[in-house]
């Protein structure tokens, strides 16, 4: 199991869920060999080794050699690669080619083309870099890391690596979403693997709360701004509690809204037990991503505590809900949204831009369809939230993931 983890003082769903799947691999009875770096070890390196840190996104050396050393020693069946970035480098890939071991990689993001990996910037989603060679407008626009340097050496990265990538034995597509951007990346669909992440059974759900929940870092890519202007839209009170949890540059936004609305509150960063505990408070929660975010983990567990979920139609959002109807490929703008309930689905017919999953409500991005949307979902919590249960655990639980893990590393084991 590679991965560069990131830095802890930026809490990462990627090194969160590396963790649990290797906690889970093991209590599956797999021998699980961690190959990890962290980001958080840059500032003791040597000078030495701090001279070669402009290349190592492309080739680091250190990592290819103590990684042949591991495969040698051990053998292993696959290399199962999450984020290669900065100390790991793509390269690990040709290396356990090399060695006779067989890769799959999990995609959380969209690095492959996008030198941030967000397809988001300045405030909009942006595919400026999409079916080029080199990403130019990565470098003119200082995607990565707010440096011009920094960006022109990450799009000559993805360049070098475009072979790197395609020679993957297999790739780990978090949602559908995930598969479209690859798709349209070159991969070829026999290589291509639709299985999300796993978040641990918090057991049987708690009775249901009532008001929102958003939890989420507090950056413009997650839509705190769009929650809020559609928020204000209706009287105080009139949909019950919204609970904010989370710390980022837009938390001056819900410190304001708290102190100017009796029904918004903000509870900060949570530990663990808090987000128990806010999830239980709650009735719905909301993912109101403004870019194409790849798996929302929040989301996976307001469905393990019976929690429906309200959310953009963007990126893996409506394929967790339960809603992903066939749409555009990723990266292609916003997905179009009916005006009417999912087939079969009870009730009158919803609000124009509102439709209806099997465990929430996606909607456009847009104030007035988020402000239409929360009504209906306050009054349909009850309704949706068994099945949001069911679908945690048919589609998202640890036994279920970890045995479709394990199909995926058997069907690339070398004989």
């Amino acid at each position: 199991m590679a991965h560069n983890r990131y830095r802890e003082a930026q809490p990462s769903g990627e090194n969160t869920i590396v963790d649990a799947e290797i906690a889970q691999l093991t209590a599956a009875g797999v021998e699980v060999l961690p190959f990890l770096r962290s980001s958080d070890e840059i500032p003791s390196m040597s000078k030495a080794a701090k001279a070669l840190l402009p290349i190592s996104p492309i080739w680091a050396p250190k990592a290819q050699q103590d990684l042949g050393r591991l495969l040698d020693e051990h053998r292993p069946d696959v290399l199962h690669l999450h984020n290669p970035y900065p100390l790991l480098s793509p390269w690990v890939v040709r290396t356990a080619h090399r060695h006779g071991v067989p890769v799959v990689q999990t995609v959380h993001n969209y690095r492959q083309v996008c030198s941030s990996g967000l397809y988001f910037r300045d405030g909009v989603i942006c595919q400026d870099c999409r079916g080029r060679t080199l990403g130019v407008p990565a470098i003119v626009h200082r995607c990565y890391r707010g440096s011009r340097a920094q960006s022109a050496l990450m799009a000559t990265t993805l360049a070098v690596h475009r072979p790197t990538w395609k020679s993957v034995d297999r790739f780990i597509a978090l949602t559908s979403a995930v598969a479209d951007h690859l798709r349209d990346y070159g991969v070829p669909d026999e290589r291509i693997v639709v299985k999300p992440n796993a978040v641990p059974d918090p057991g049987v759900p708690a009775p249901l709360g009532d008001g929102f929940l958003f939890m989420a870092r507090l950056s413009p890519e997650k839509g705190l701004d769009l929650l809020l202007e559609a928020w204000r839209r209706h009287p105080v009170g009139a949909l019950g509690q919204l609970r904010v949890a989370g710390d980022g540059e837009l938390r001056p936004l819900v410190e304001a809204a708290a102190a100017e609305r009796a029904d918004v509150t903000y509870l900060g960063q949570l530990d663990r037990a808090g987000v128990r505990a806010a999830i239980d408070a709650s009735a719905v929660v909301l993912a109101t991503s403004t870019w194409h975010d790849v798996l929302p983990t929040v989301i996976i567990e307001a469905l393990a505590s019976g929690r429906p979920v309200l959310g953009t139609a963007l990126g893996g959002i409506p394929y967790l809900v339960g809603a992903d109807a066939p749409r555009e490929p990723a990266g292609t703008g916003p997905a179009e949204v009916a005006s009417a309930p999912a087939a079969g689905a009870p009730g009158p017919a919803l609000p124009v831009g509102v439709e209806t999953g099997e465990a929430g409500w996606v909607v456009a991005p847009e104030a007035s369809a988020l402000a239409a949307a929360l009504p209906v979902a306050r009054a349909g919590a009850a309704a949706l939230a068994p099945a949001a249960r069911a679908r945690y655990e048919r589609t998202f639980h640890p036994d279920v993931v970890t045995r479709r893990l394990l199909d995926i590393y058997a069907d690339v084991a070398r004989p």
